[in-house]
């Protein structure tokens, strides 16, 4: 065993390596008996492709370069998928990212897909996500995100109908609307088995979909009308995160209603008005429990939960993770699928008993696992895990609750420098990097991320720190931020660095932190606050709350702000854009050129404050990126430039890595 200063240790888990690895598996179906799902390729420019699982076990791709299988509904996108078997062959219809229009697609037809709706000049233009093919009316009915007009809030969100027929190809009248624009955000749609009812959520600002939500029932007539529309949950204050239909009774035969006919399909939806979302019946909980069996509804289309035919529902949950279990409402009893995995993705489809979702664990990366829900054996169907080193070059984290001010808990996932080869000085303490994540409204999984890898096996310790404000740990542990941003998640993510330190775990002088999005908000403020963090590295973050209040940013977060943050008068005094010229310590500022949620211009007003004052500092802007960063090439510079800046200000060797000029 070698004895090498932390920071320095050679790792065979070098950045190409890990934005190979980058991405994972995402809305995964059934079509007939395969399974389908989204999956990344970072090396074709981020591009996202569908992959088909045949019956015979081989995997394939759908579409090649350059379709991009991804929408921009509310800018993060959403279900952009759906496929079924027609005549013999499959009948795929799927959101295009380059120009947002649906396509319509036959694989093994010889044909290429063909467009199924038009193109608007106007703003944003039109957006589609969460298809569903009707075919008996000829139809796929999904959302609908049509921009009004130049301006991020200039938009209208409704439930549509899209003729497959293409004739609404060159013609937007003749897409069928089936609600009006009276709510501002709209998704969720799901039909009863006979499709003569329909549910969905709606919200409208200031509120986000984790604060209050409401869901819809509507009776669907002959002519595929949505007639009656009327709130049967949910409310300002109650989060309803997802909705749909399952047999009534929840018993294992088909349930049967006067004159023998089948019973109405009872409405199952998840709600936090307990404190904890949790799955409901009508207006009964069906496993009440103090864990999480929804989440922060950040794309249409997530589902924490899906019905099986017996009564029976396959749920993800848990209390700061998510397993995947099948409960049996009569019972209450609920089984967890057997396997490895600690993290089940809010992805779901189930065919009679098989049951498919997105999971990992901190020994894997995200793979596509199937669960017989009758047996609870699972296995990994596709994209499986492969590991391109040798495990013992991965941390072992450690799930931590630390003490924050006021003794209030803060939740972390540490995880420590580890090397097969390596070990530091007995006399040095290595440096350690807080991971704040983005949402905020959101969490770190646990996981295993070839990113903190790529810094762990070089002797560099991450603490990924779930501050208040996170999911996964009941509504009162989100409310903490409520009007706090800024304050709580800064204190939190302190607090973890600090009791490191105390602990004689990490070095207090070679302290730094890191975050993306709302994550690199916390990063930049704990830079103006000073006294923590020798360094920072802030990636395409929020910095000017007045600016993002005004316009500057998309529609769906741009009254977050009421909650968060509270009063205007605050947002000049919260936003790092008002206090750089604070800043004492070196940062490295990450920025995708064609980010809509934070965009560039709020990095620009940032580095002009900063203007003039001696703070070593670097500024990467990427073309082609977007709101977090897809492209291998663009993680590659990324990381090293990170690594490099560590390198310089934690006295480390680098060997290998360019070196990050720092300005001044």
């Amino acid at each position: 065993m070698r004895v090498l200063p932390y920071g320095s240790w050679p790792s065979p888990v070098d950045a190409s390596l890990a934005a190979a690895h980058d991405g994972r598996p995402e809305y995964v179906g059934f079509v007939g008996d395969e399974v389908w799902w989204t999956a990344p390729r970072p090396a074709e420019d981020g591009r996202r492709t569908l992959v088909r699982r045949r019956v015979d076990g081989t995997q394939e791709p759908v579409l090649a370069p350059p379709w991009n299988v991804r929408s921009r509904v509310v800018e993060y996108g959403g279900q952009p998928w759906a496929a079924t078997v027609r005549d013999g062959g499959v009948l795929v219809v799927f959101a295009h990212f380059a120009d947002q229009r649906l396509y319509a697609y036959e694989p093994g037809s010889g044909g290429a897909p063909r467009p199924l709706t038009p193109l608007s000049t106007v703003g944003g233009g039109l957006r589609w996500a969460e298809p569903q093919l009707l075919l008996d009316r000829g139809e796929v009915w999904c959302v609908l995100e049509e921009f009004t007009g130049e301006g991020p809030g200039d938009v209208r969100r409704v439930l549509a109908a899209v003729p497959l027929d293409g004739s609404a190809a060159a013609d937007r009248a003749a897409v069928r609307e089936l609600t009006d624009d009276g709510h501002r955000f709209v998704t969720g749609l799901r039909l009863t088995r006979d499709g003569r009812r329909a549910a969905w959520l709606v919200w409208d600002h200031p509120r986000m979909p984790w604060e209050g939500t409401e869901v819809l029932v509507a009776d669907v007539t002959r002519d595929g009308v949505l007639s009656g529309a009327r709130v049967v949950a949910g409310g300002p204050r109650e989060s309803v995160a997802q909705v749909d239909w399952a047999r009534a009774g929840g018993d294992r035969a088909a349930t049967a209603g006067e004159g023998g006919q089948p019973a109405d399909d009872a409405l199952l939806y998840v709600s936090d008005r307990s404190g904890w979302w949790n799955l409901y019946r009508g207006h009964e909980p069906l496993c009440p429990r103090q864990e999480e069996f929804g989440g922060a509804l950040w794309k249409p289309g997530l589902r924490w939960f899906a019905p099986l035919d017996d009564g029976r529902v396959a749920v993800v949950h848990g209390r700061g993770t998510a397993a995947l279990g099948i409960l049996d409402p009569q019972t209450g009893e609920l089984a967890d699928a057997a396997g490895p995995w600690t993290e089940f993705a809010p992805t779901l489809a189930v065919r009679g008993e098989r049951v498919v979702s997105v999971a990992a664990s901190p020994r894997s990366g995200y793979e596509v696992v199937e669960i017989d829900a009758r047996t609870g054996r699972a296995g990994v169907v596709g994209a499986a895990h492969h590991d391109p080193v040798d495990p013992a070059h991965y941390s072992e984290p450690r799930v931590r609750t630390f003490a924050g001010p006021g003794g209030r808990d803060v939740h972390a996932h540490v995880h420590p420098p580890r090397h097969p080869g390596v070990v530091g000085p007995d006399d040095e303490l290595p440096p350690y990097v807080v991971w704040a994540h983005g949402g905020p409204t959101d969490r770190s999984p646990l996981v295993l991320d070839l990113e903190i890898a790529y810094f762990t096996s070089r002797g560099i310790g991450v603490a990924e720190v779930d501050y208040g404000g996170s999911t996964g740990y009941g509504r009162e542990y989100r409310e903490r931020l409520r009007e706090q941003w800024g304050v709580v998640d800064v204190e939190d993510c302190a607090a973890v660095a600090l009791a490191l330190a105390d602990e004689g775990l990490a070095d207090r002088a070679r302290l730094a932190i890191r975050g993306g999005s709302a994550g690199g908000w916390t990063a930049a403020v704990s830079l103006t606050r000073g006294g923590v963090y020798a360094c920072g590295v802030i990636r395409y973050p929020v910095l000017d709350l007045v600016g993002w209040a005004t316009g500057g940013t998309h529609d769906f977060e741009s009254r977050y702000l009421d909650w968060l943050v509270g009063t205007p008068a605050r947002y000049a005094e919260r936003s790092p854009v008002e206090h750089a010229d604070r800043i004492t310590v070196p940062f490295l500022l990450l920025q995708g050129l064609d980010d809509m949620i934070c965009p560039p211009a709020q990095c620009e007003r940032f580095l002009r404050r900063l203007a003039g004052r001696p703070v070593p500092h670097a500024y990467l802007t990427f073309e082609g990126e977007g709101h977090g960063f897809r492209r291998a090439a663009t993680t590659v510079r990324a990381l090293e430039a990170e690594l490099s800046l560590y390198a310089q200000v934690f006295g480390l060797k680098a060997p290998g890595v360019p070196r990050l000029e720092l300005a001044p």
